[in-house]
């Protein structure tokens, strides 16, 4: 089994794309299932028992939220 390299990346959708990704999110939530979504090139599965929590960040003028899910591999 090959070791998960470490990786940081945010990427930018349109308002549609993110409403889409979003219902997905909320229809998995709602049914206890696992999420899957595709970023830049790699497919990521959350497990249904993952965490989430919502973060807001303020620097001088720029806003920032953020929807955190978090969950340990095995």
């Amino acid at each position: 089994m090959s070791e998960e390299r470490d990786r940081d990346v945010e990427k930018v959708y349109s308002t549609s794309e993110f409403v889409a990704k979003l219902r997905r999110l909320a229809d998995a939530l709602e049914t206890g299932e696992r999420f899957e979504i595709q970023v830049s090139g790699e497919r990521i599965r959350v497990p249904a028992g993952a965490e989430f929590n919502i973060e807001h960040e303020r620097e001088g003028n720029e806003e920032e939220i953020e929807f955190q899910l978090k969950w340990t591999n095995k």
